[in-house]
């Protein structure tokens, strides 16, 4: 007897550029899709911000769902560093 194909419920999402570039995170499909458009809550030198993302190519690795998504920075919080504190 054979096991039926593993059928995936979620996908790793690829941070491409942005405060999260080069970071990875795993999504549920939504009714086996993914996101179009992801928000992300992330600490970056201490203060919380929304970063927003933007879907790019897929790929199959390992029988795992692969997305790259793309900094939409527009929509995203400011992310601020010591050097813009230093500036005022």
């Amino acid at each position: 007897m054979t096991n039926p194909p593993r059928v995936a419920h979620e996908y790793i999402v690829e941070y491409v550029d942005g405060p999260l570039a080069g970071t990875t995170d795993r999504r549920l499909l939504i009714n086996g899709s993914v996101d179009e458009r992801i928000g992300s809550v992330a600490a970056i030198e201490g203060l919380e911000s929304l970063f927003w993302y933007v879907k790019g190519a897929e790929r199959l690795v390992n029988s795992e769902k692969y997305v790259a998504y793309h900094f939409d920075a527009p929509d995203s919080d400011p992310v601020e560093t010591d050097k813009d504190h230093e500036s005022l």
